[in-house]
């Protein structure tokens, strides 16, 4: 998770995740947790990882050993090397900043170095810019990123399945995500059910 307005997407879809029983490991940068404090109800504790990670799993009835959270410098977590990283990655939300930083493979922080390594390693990274409007730089970078092989699924929610609630309009995108990950979602029907 990064630092870009829509926290509640990122927070969802990790919701999701450990729900299905989906392993997560987070990267959330000092950003995200500022944008978390602000945009939604959810107080995040201050603290070092280890007591981010224990509220997280609480907050989100995480299984013993389900998530874990790494630093923004943890140069030797699992996702920082190719022999390591997991199969699957989400940017989300994905700032316009982490868009250019892993377009141009800066790898300046631990989010940047995972995005690199999934692209290098051929891996799914999807990642969901919640900027708008888009500017020319923010557009080249999403085709670059998708001529590397990432997926841009921008948090543009539809409204066909006629939301009530703003609950509603996360799902919509939630749903999405986890559609491309292959974890079996009931937030929203298939097209045509």
């Amino acid at each position: 998770m990064t630092g870009a307005s829509g926290a509640q997407y990122g927070l969802r879809l990790l919701q999701c995740l450990l729900a299905s029983g989906v392993r997560v490991w987070l990267l959330m940068s000092e950003a995200a947790q500022v944008v978390i404090n602000t945009e939604t109800d959810l107080q995040l504790p201050e603290g070092d990882d280890d007591t981010l990670q224990a509220f997280l799993a609480d907050r989100f009835g995480a299984q013993e050993g389900q998530l874990k959270l790494f630093g923004k410098r943890d140069w030797f977590s699992p996702v920082a090397s190719g022999t390591g990283a997991s199969a699957s990655m989400v940017i989300c939300p994905a700032s316009g900043g982490t868009l250019s930083a892993v377009a141009c493979g800066a790898s300046n922080n631990l989010i940047e170095r995972a995005a690199d390594v999934a692209l290098k390693e051929r891996r799914q990274l999807i990642l969901v810019p919640r900027e708008a409007p888009y500017s020319e730089i923010h557009l080249e970078n999403m085709l670059k990123l998708t001529r590397m092989g990432a997926m841009i699924l921008p948090a543009s929610p539809g409204f066909y399945q006629k939301p009530r609630t703003v609950e509603d309009i996360v799902d919509f995108v939630v749903a999405r995500l986890l559609d491309q990950l292959g974890v079996e979602q009931k937030l929203l029907p298939a097209w045509g059910e």
